[in-house]
């Protein structure tokens, strides 16, 4: 650990670096500062990897996807440069000490901070893994503890390097022994049930003061991974039923982020988080940052120049020291002590922070953010069509979440959100990403007898009120305690639990706000949607559905559903909101080749039967 050399470049890319925080196997760790004043934390891969064939483009994806990850319990990636003579990766530094640091210096967590923990690392677990990442290296070196809840670093960098059989020969791992999966210690692919486990190890680490699988050496620590059931008696009795089914050896058998967050239920907000002595240590760093970055400017005295830098170069080397050691370096754990478990707790999905994040906006009633405001040519709005899923109609304005619309163009930055209009037809439409999915957008659709530019002018207006109503909050749907509404489809059935039903899942996709599409040999479709009941006179009326059994509910089978290939589609009504309209579940699984028709709704029957105990009863 040492502050930089003398003649070493200062500037990593557009950031100006002061420090070496850590080195290790992939690179070094700078600490660093950016343009607009935010630390960050810049790593610089190895030179000898960017050399090898492959490696920049893998690392390139890597960030591309890192990118995707909220930072609400994340590090989250500010910018990269894949195509350095050193390539580099700069994330937000996350002050504050490791989960290792804190047992070591106070002890096992307390169950109030267990359960805020294991909710924020199931969180960032669930938007890298979203994001198509895996962490391979979740230890508790990389958990940070900030004031307002856990923090995951280091991601974003092993995947491109372990990628190379060059770079990692045969057999070779990349990891913490004491945290990783089965699969992982025996050198075999890797996929998001590998960070599970390490959640597991985490877990019952934070709650007993030790690993589950420490032994005297690290093969014999790898050996108890692979092969050894933890003693998981200390541990709360509400958690070691996660920790338990996180543990599992056999990647199947895991459950998922959003499994985990249901059993833990809701969580309690809190001041004060953490016990001590995590608030001293969180000071005592910041502390030693500051004088890092701001030395004590020297007097003209010679004696006092001299000593001024003495105690500068003592801060530095004590602030690099501390940095590095919490970054790259955990020490070892402190004594285990027995903690009381916490009260039961009920099911629920918590909200992502992020406004404009899926789970949000899912429970904005979009019919609530514009009303009464006066748009530009139309005067005061009104809602004319509401009560619609996914859009709301204000007279001429619709304001809505979908697809990104017909020939769209950027259109520059909207509320520091990328924004792209589409003049189509008679209509102007702008749009701005939501955060954290592919092709989905927040819009906001003008149509009428104004000419282009005052519907495009009319269209941004409306979208930049939204953006701005939506992040102020306070625009809620009114929904009943077991709506689906609220749920993310994707994160109900983890993808090993749906692998076993369609067959290896090559990709998982939301499509929209609740719309879940699992590509296998098949296409697997999950939707929540609001309409008539699925055994109406409309469905009557179509002809060819018939109810059947699956898991003591009532379902109705459609075995040539129209609009898509063959397949069968499989609809209920979870709840009824009205007479005439309820919130409906339907699975379509679109025919494989060679299958018939009763073999492809098996498999849809089969689906649905996993399904139905991971809903909320209404």
């Amino acid at each position: 650990m040492k502050s930089l050399e003398a003649g070493e470049p200062a500037e990593v890319g557009r950031y100006r670096v002061f420090a070496v925080l850590g080195q290790g196997g992939m690179g070094r760790v700078l600490l660093g500062r950016s343009p607009d004043g935010r630390l960050v934390a810049v790593k610089q891969v190895r030179p000898g990897f960017a050399h090898h064939s492959g490696f920049r483009e893998r690392f390139r994806r890597e960030v591309a996807a890192s990118r995707m990850v909220s930072g609400a319990f994340t590090a989250a990636v500010m910018d990269a440069d894949p195509d350095a003579p050193t390539p580099w990766l700069a994330s937000m530094f996350v002050p504050g000490p490791s989960l290792a640091e804190a047992v070591a210096a106070g002890g096992p967590l307390p169950p109030y901070s267990l359960r805020y923990l294991a909710a924020g690392l199931a969180m960032a677990l669930g938007e890298i893994h979203r994001a198509g990442l895996v962490h391979r290296d979740l230890k508790p070196g990389n958990v940070i503890l900030t004031g307002d809840g856990p923090r995951v670093i280091d991601f974003g960098i092993a995947r491109a390097i372990e990628g190379d059989s060059e770079l990692t020969h045969t057999g070779a791992i990349i990891g913490s022994p004491g945290f990783m999966s089965p699969e992982q210690a025996r050198g075999q692919a890797i996929g998001p049930a590998s960070d599970l486990f390490s959640f597991g190890s985490l877990l019952v680490m934070a709650a007993t003061g030790q690993g589950p699988f420490t032994g005297s050496s690290t093969p014999h620590t790898l050996y108890n991974v692979v092969h050894a059931q933890p003693d998981l008696s200390r541990v709360p009795d509400d958690l070691r039923r996660i920790a338990e089914a996180c543990l599992a050896k056999d990647p199947g058998d895991r459950p998922d982020p959003a499994w985990v967050l249901r059993q833990l239920g809701p969580i309690a907000p809190a001041a004060d988080p953490w016990p001590q002595p995590v608030p001293q240590l969180f000071e005592a760093q910041q502390a030693e940052v500051r004088e890092l970055l701001n030395p004590p400017a020297p007097k003209h005295s010679r004696r006092v120049l001299i000593s001024g830098i003495a105690v500068a170069v003592v801060v530095l080397l004590v602030a690099a020291a501390f940095v590095a050691i919490k970054l790259l370096k955990p020490p070892e754990p402190a004594p285990a002590v027995a903690s009381a478990p916490p009260p039961g707790t009920a099911v629920t999905t918590p909200v992502n922070p992020d406004p404009l994040g899926p789970d949000n906006l899912r429970r904005v009633d979009l019919c609530k953010v514009l009303a009464g405001w006066e748009a530009p040519v139309l005067g005061a709005l009104a809602v004319t069509s509401p009560g619609r899923r996914l859009d709301c109609l204000y007279g001429a304005l619709k304001l809505g979440v979908g697809p990104s619309p017909i020939e769209s163009v950027p259109a520059g930055d909207l509320e520091g959100l990328p924004m792209y209009t589409s003049t189509f037809g008679s209509s102007c439409t702008a749009a701005v990403p939501v955060a954290g999915l592919q092709n989905v957008m927040l819009l906001s659709e003008i149509g009428g007898p104004l000419s282009p530019d005052e519907m495009c002018a009319v269209a941004k207006a409306g979208l930049g009120e939204a953006v701005r109503r939506i992040r102020a909050g306070g625009h809620g749907r009114d929904m009943a305690p077991k709506s689906l509404i609220g749920l993310d489809p994707c994160a109900l059935l983890w993808p090993e639990r749906v692998a076993r039903v369609i067959g290896p899942v090559r990709a998982t996709a939301l499509e929209d706000l609740h719309q879940c599409v699992y590509q296998a040999d098949g296409t697997l479709r999950l939707v929540v949607e609001l309409g008539y009941p699925p055994h109406g006179p409309e469905q009557a009326a179509a002809g060819g559905v018939v109810p059947v059994e699956v898991g003591g509910t009532t379902v109705y089978r459609d075995e040539r559903p129209s609009g898509g290939p063959p397949g069968c589609a499989l609809t209920w009504q979870h709840r009824a909101m009205t007479e005439r309209v309820g919130e409906n579940v339907r699975v379509t699984y679109e025919r494989e080749g060679g299958k018939t028709t009763q073999q492809t709704c098996a498999k849809a029957e089969e689906f649905v039967s996993a399904l139905l105990p991971m809903l909320p009863k209404p």
